[in-house]
């Protein structure tokens, strides 16, 4: 795991930002530690510290990949999705023990199967978590073939939903290649329709994937107005 510090001096309140899974299963090995520059240095310029973990079965961390949502004509991906969560759980609680870090005050980001994990997290009802920023957030997308059981990944969102009550905001680009416009707006639907706190942010089109919005320089000036927003309203 990377940690990145504010300038200044004292505890600051936390950003824990996770990352997404790739399409062939042969490049989990070869993972390096994120680092996300965009997010990140927007992040430290609004004082928070950082964390930056690679979670079970990517690159150095090693061990075995259990975020695995099974074959795709029959996918588990509530199942895979609490055990991303079960990861950034392990982070939280790390961080908690550190007196440099306002622990009532954390903010969960998460990109594709990272955003998917952050959400399921919050079903959990962890503590100190303030709000959720979920970009792109999904499992079982591919770019070539589309989503392989698209009905069980809205499911999957109204089961996490049932229990989320931390606030987040869910945002997707007009021509994700992963996961469509229709198939995110099921997604959120099905999630605040049982109760899940949270709300929808389309973004125009991103070159010619907006997937990759969230990793890219240039994405920043889509997402950071509609961030800033949402921040100002639940002040994490």
């Amino acid at each position: 795991m990377r940690t990145l510090r504010p300038a200044g001096e004292g505890s600051a309140p936390l950003a824990i930002v996770n990352h997404g899974s790739p399409v062939n299963a042969s490049q989990r090995q070869a993972m390096e530690i994120p680092v996300f520059p965009p997010v990140s240095n927007w992040l430290l310029g609004r004082g928070y510290a950082v964390a930056l973990p690679l979670r079970r079965g990517y690159g150095q961390t090693g061990g075995p990949w259990f975020e695995n949502y099974g074959s795709c004509t029959n996918p588990d991906y509530y199942r895979a999705g609490l055990a991303s969560a079960d990861d950034i759980a392990a982070v939280m609680g790390f961080f908690r023990a550190r007196s440099d870090i306002e622990r009532d005050r954390t903010l969960l980001i998460g990109w594709s199967a990272g955003g998917w994990g952050s959400i399921a997290a919050i079903s959990r009802s962890p503590i100190g978590v303030r709000a959720v920023l979920n970009f792109a957030g999904g499992r079982g997308g591919n770019p070539a073939a589309g989503n392989c059981a698209p009905e069980r990944l809205v499911a999957a969102a109204g089961r996490y939903g049932a229990t989320a009550r931390i606030p987040s905001a869910w945002l997707y680009a007009a021509n994700d290649r992963f996961f469509d416009a229709a198939l995110s707006r099921k997604m959120f639907e099905a999630y605040v329709g049982a109760g899940g706190r949270a709300e929808y942010v389309a973004l125009s089109a991103f070159g010619s994937d907006g997937h990759r919005l969230f990793t890219s320089a240039d994405g920043r000036a889509l997402w950071q107005p509609p961030v800033e927003k949402f921040l100002a309203a639940v002040r994490p």
